[in-house]
């Protein structure tokens, strides 16, 4: 009787293991592309919330024309900086506090962004005192864009619109 030799065997579990070791691969990228797409997603939440802070501290420093920040913005209110040499009165500090913040909403965020800020109480106090006076009402901020999503079923041209929504009292 002779030995049974078995020839391929050693290639053969090798091919196996290659075979379980590119599917081990192939879900590790696909853990990839949702890692970077959910942290791009996180970053813009990010940014968002920034600049909406940055925008109510801009407001709280001139309460006495809070109600003129009321407004939509975008690319199209981005304009000059009025007043960027001199002292501002309050009246300019609002016209350039929206210039400013516009040109950062375009800058920060992806190409399309609105935002909106709508404050609906009433300034309390005096003329004298228009700078640094007391406001009863609260603040909303809405600041949208358009953001790639993970969802691979839908069909939609366009990618969905993401909300960043934030009431303050200033």
């Amino acid at each position: 009787m002779q030995p049974v030799t078995r020839r391929g065997f050693t290639l053969l579990e090798v091919l196996i293991a290659l075979l379980v070791f590119s599917l081990g691969l192939l879900g590790l990228a696909g853990l990839m592309v949702v890692s970077v797409k959910t942290n791009q997603s996180a970053f813009l939440r990010t940014q968002a919330s920034f600049l909406a802070q940055s925008m109510a501290d801009r407001m709280r420093a001139n309460t006495g024309q809070i109600n003129a920040y009321n407004g939509d913005y975008d690319e199209t209110t981005a304009g000059d900086e009025s007043c960027a040499d001199t002292a501002c009165d309050p009246v300019q500090l609002v016209a350039r506090d929206r210039a400013v913040w516009s040109r950062q909403l375009t800058q920060l965020m992806p190409s399309g962004v609105t935002a909106n800020i709508d404050c609906d109480g009433t300034v309390l106090g005096t003329p004298a005192t228009s700078g640094a006076a007391t406001y009863d009402g609260t603040c909303t901020f809405l600041i949208q864009w358009a953001e790639a999503n993970l969802d691979r079923t839908s069909n939609a041209s366009a990618p969905p619109t993401q909300t960043f929504a934030w009431v303050f009292q200033p």
